[in-house]
């Protein structure tokens, strides 16, 4: 901005308030959308796991010092992922 570096946005510099949240889910909701995203991880289908993220979604990995924005690039961290086996 004017040709300085600010944060847009980063936890610590926006109150909670500040912030439009969704709509809350249960844990029971929250057990279940992992449940699909494990069993598409077993299916060792990087698509497949790349599909459970949203058409927004970051996936910020554990494996790779880079965030993935898009679908390509989820789906090709899990290509990189699934070749190790975790399962």
């Amino acid at each position: 901005e004017d040709g300085i570096w600010k944060i847009q946005h980063h936890h610590s510099s926006v109150m909670p308030e500040e912030i439009a949240m969704g709509k809350s889910i249960t844990e029971d909701e929250v057990r279940k959308l992992f449940g699909l995203w494990n069993d598409a991880l077993a299916t060792e289908d990087p698509k497949r796991v790349a599909s459970r993220y949203a058409k927004g979604g970051v996936l910020l990995p554990t494996v790779s010092d880079r965030p993935r924005t898009d679908f390509a690039g989820i789906e090709d961290y899990f290509v990189n992922f699934l070749m190790k086996r975790p399962l």
